[in-house]
């Protein structure tokens, strides 16, 4: 999915500055953003938020649905960073200029490598009900230039409780290691719930962690979530209290908190303005991106660039 917005902010990201040290319960109010005009599919957008910009390598995140809506995102660039998309309801067709086609259908994952540069574009097939999340993992300097790749993992492994189904998505948790790739030391994992449910999850101490409520409301650490807001959860956890009396899905993502400062802009992840500034260039006048095929709508043209230059400004604003 692309950052839609015909005006988009720079948000400067990451650094060891500000990480909480210890547990926290931090909400996080997130603010709806309209995708394709005033017509468009409203998302509710928690990362990078104005107090918290990322946790862990995970530095965007756009929650939409359950509504009928109609999904069309015409050919649009990537950079630096990994795409990772997740449907509770609904499907969506993904295309990108690697020569990947490939509908995703709830509980399976699409995972996109933007590396050096990448183009993609994604449609809803029917005027269907649409429920998911939209994330982006920011790629380490190590490896921001890797090739562009496309996996789609149908299936994925599960820890399990009574009451509670735990899918993971990313990353490693309580043993159980998901086969996508990651760059950085990171989780992502859906707990769903039914009636009653309870688990204590394993977590590492080092890492940064937060939860979103997907449906109904979850007791997370004894903070009740209801979809909305992020919880921003801090390190120096072992463990995490998570029950619901009815059913209900939270999304848990966490992660080593990531060294490096990025700019985000647009759909591009870089590390300067001047950066920045080259990727649109080539965006807009070469074919660095390659070409989606199967596609009739004209690739969405980058906004205008920001007056003032992008500077790095830490973590919290």
């Amino acid at each position: 999915m692309s950052d839609l917005e015909q005006d988009p902010q720079e948000s400067v990201c990451g650094g060891l500055a500000d990480v909480a040290t210890e547990p926290v319960n931090e909400l996080l109010i997130g603010r709806d953003v309209v995708l394709g005009g005033t017509r468009g599919m409203k998302v509710t957008r928690t990362l990078p938020n104005r107090d918290i910009r990322m946790v862990g390598a995970w530095c965007f995140l756009d929650h939409y649905g359950p509504e009928k809506a109609t999904m069309s995102v015409a050919p649009h660039p990537h950079t630096g960073l990994q795409t990772v998309s997740w449907l509770v309801e609904g499907e969506v067709l993904h295309r990108d200029s690697v020569g990947s086609e490939q509908l995703i259908r709830p509980g399976q994952l699409n995972l996109m490598t933007a590396g050096r540069a990448i183009s993609h574009a994604e449609v809803s097939p029917s005027d269907g009900d649409l429920h998911g999340v939209q994330l982006w993992v920011a790629l380490p300097s190590a490896h921001r230039e890797v090739a562009p790749a496309f996996e789609h993992h149908p299936v994925l492994p599960e820890l399990t409780a009574p009451g509670v189904r735990v899918t993971v998505l990313m990353g490693e948790l309580g043993g159980v290691v998901s086969p996508a790739r990651t760059y950085s030391p990171l989780v992502g994992a859906e707990v769903t719930f039914d009636a009653d449910g309870e688990i204590l999850l394993p977590l590492r101490p080092d890492f940064e962690y937060a939860a979103l409520a997907l449906s109904g409301a979850v007791r997370v650490d004894e903070t009740e979530l209801a979809p909305g807001p992020l919880l921003y959860l801090g390190t120096g956890r072992s463990g995490l209290d998570l029950r619901a009396e009815r059913p209900g899905r939270v999304l848990l993502l966490g992660g080593e908190p990531f060294e490096e400062q990025i700019v985000m802009w647009w759909n591009f992840v870089g590390r300067s303005h001047e950066e920045i500034t080259r990727f649109r260039r080539e965006w807009m006048e070469s074919d660095e991106f390659g070409t989606v095929i199967g596609v009739n709508d004209a690739p969405l043209p980058a906004p205008e660039l920001p007056t003032v230059a992008m500077k790095p400004r830490g973590r919290r604003r």
